[in-house]
């Protein structure tokens, strides 16, 4: 008797290890193109007006299963030095320890732990994201992938965009003002969109 349940188990395994070798064997290994991808920003000022930013350096690779996207992953990493908000003054006190504090944290980093289809062109994913060393999880609302496309030096590409809402608080981006009238300088929430083009690996 125990000798069945044994080899019941190692079947078991066995099929597991099988089957998770198979998914592994079906994904694809695609490189997110550092020139033809962002990562957007938008934060209230004084309650009053939208300041819109971007960080022009993301970089990082996507495992992707087309036929289990679940056995997808994806990680990213964004160089913070890279932000841009069209302002030099704005952008050197973003870098500074008022803020993201690049000389400390340098990156920002996101890992994804979950994927799910939920229509049509629509993932969910959900992931850590690392910001100012401080790691929470969040959800991104994903609209892609698009069809694979041939470039003309032969290479696949495919795009996806997502979007989320943050508390910066929460990441350790605490430096804030007050005006007269009592509004923040800086709100907290922050809306981020990611726009990404993947290229296959050959």
């Amino acid at each position: 008797m125990k000798t069945s349940r044994s080899l019941a188990i190692l079947g078991a395994l066995s099929a597991l290890l099988l089957s998770s070798a198979a998914a592994f064997a079906q994904a694809a290994e695609w490189d997110i193109d550092p020139n033809h991808s962002t990562a957007q920003f938008t934060v209230r000022h004084m309650g009053i007006s939208n300041v819109t930013g971007s960080f022009t350096k993301v970089s990082g690779v996507v495992q992707l299963n087309d036929k289990d996207i679940a056995q997808s992953t994806v990680q990213a990493t964004i160089d913070v030095n890279s932000v841009d908000t069209r302002v030099e003054a704005r952008d050197k006190d973003l870098r500074s320890p008022n803020f993201f504090d690049v000389a400390k944290y340098p990156t920002m980093e996101f890992k994804s732990t979950k994927i799910v289809s939920v229509g049509e062109g629509k993932l969910r994913v959900t992931g850590d994201l690392t910001i100012h060393g401080t790691t929470h999880q969040v959800t991104l609302d994903v609209d892609g992938l698009t069809p694979v496309t041939a470039d003309p030096w032969g290479n696949q590409r495919r795009g996806l965009s997502g979007t989320t809402s943050i508390n910066r608080q929460e990441f350790g981006l605490r430096w804030n003002n007050r005006i007269p009238t009592g509004e923040a300088v800086v709100g907290d929430t922050v809306k981020i969109q990611i726009d990404v083009e993947l290229v296959k690996k050959k």
